[in-house]
Order: structure tokens, then sequence, then C-alpha cells
């Protein structure tokens, strides 16, 4: 029988257990663990999130922007009076109205009235002229005005406070509304425009 050199494998080992890299087994519900360290986690880091907002909402206040404009476009009502602000309101003035003037008090040689017929019409400068004498009024000239027009104006100066009572008197003499304050005639002091209209007026 043929005899070999001894080697390591030829003593009694101290142990029984195995010498060298070995293959582990698999091991059961590896699957199920990684999944409870996964909720695990979930759970940690919800309550975590939810520690932190209690702590820190008293700190932040949330406002949504439709209430806000919807706010701030409600007009606020406010009060007035001795109450609140310690002033009174002060009624508008009432505006007065210009009286008319008496033709027995205008000075005719201030106030120079003249008549001018912007019509088609012959004759309606003499015809409006002649209701004026009758009202009282002193009339300077009459005559033809260099263009028509549809509306019948009454224009004075500014040369005295009263024209303006004077221009209204006249008008009201012959049925005519618009009364003007005009400077287009230097050569008198109320300038009687005769339009279109007069004839159905007066």
């Amino acid at each position: 029988m043929a005899k070999f050199p001894q080697d390591r494998f030829d003593g009694v080992p101290d142990s029984l257990l195995r010498v060298g890299a070995h293959r582990s087994g698999v091991r059961r519900h590896l699957g199920l663990i990684i999944f409870a360290w996964a909720f695990l986690a979930v759970g940690v880091l919800t309550a975590g999130g939810i520690a932190w907002l209690t702590v820190t909402n008293d700190s932040f206040q949330f406002r949504s922007s439709a209430s806000t404009s919807s706010s701030s476009a409600t007009p606020k009502s406010t009060t007035t009076g001795t109450a609140t602000s310690g002033a009174t309101k002060t009624p508008a003035a009432t505006p007065t109205a210009t009286p008319l003037a008496d033709p027995s008090k205008v000075d005719s040689t201030k106030t120079t009235i003249t008549v001018l017929n912007a019509t088609t019409t012959t004759g309606l400068a003499s015809t409006a002229g002649t209701t004026l004498t009758n009202a009282g009024w002193v009339v300077g000239n009459m005559g033809n005005a260099s263009s028509q027009v549809s509306t019948s104006v009454v224009y004075y100066d500014d040369s005295a406070a009263d024209n303006e009572s004077i221009a209204l008197g006249i008008a009201k003499s012959l049925g005519i509304n618009t009364v003007e304050q005009s400077t287009a005639f230097p050569g008198a002091t109320i300038t009687v425009i005769l339009g279109a209209d007069f004839n159905a007026q007066s």
C-alpha cells in the first residue's frame, strides 16, 4: 500500500465547523422586513411633519387672494357729522338767478341796443325793434347780419355789471331763450341776432 506524505487534511481538526467559504441559505421573509422598515420610515417622517406644522402654525397665516380682493373692493361706509368728525356739513349755496332789468331804468346813452336780422325774412329787424320799443326799450340800430343763423341769441358785453340783466330783459321781450356774453360786437352794448327760429316765437 502506497504511503503519501501527510498534509493538513490528515489531522483531526479541533472544531468540526466548516472551514472555508460557503453559501449561506436564503433568508426567509426578506421582502416583508424591507416593507416594514419602509412603512416605519414613512410613519416617522409623517409624524415629524405634523409636529413641525403644529409648532409653526401660529407664526404663519394663510389667506385666500379671493377673500382679500372681495373685502378691499367692498366700500366702507363712513358717517359724517359732529359725533364722528367734529365738523358739520354746510349745505351748498343755491345759485341766485339774475334779475331782469327794468327798461325804464336803463340809461340809453350808456347802453346801446342793436338788432340784426340773420334770416331771409325781409323786415324782421324792424319788427323786432318795434316790439322792443313797445316794451319800453330804446333801440339804437337795426339792420341785416352778414350771415344767416338758425337760433336767435341776445349778446352782451362786459362793460357794465348789469348788462346781463338788460340782455335777459330784452330776450324775454322778444321770446328768445339764449343769452350769451361776447366781445364780437364792439359797437353795441346789447346785440340781438334774429335767427330762423324767431318767427315761430314772435
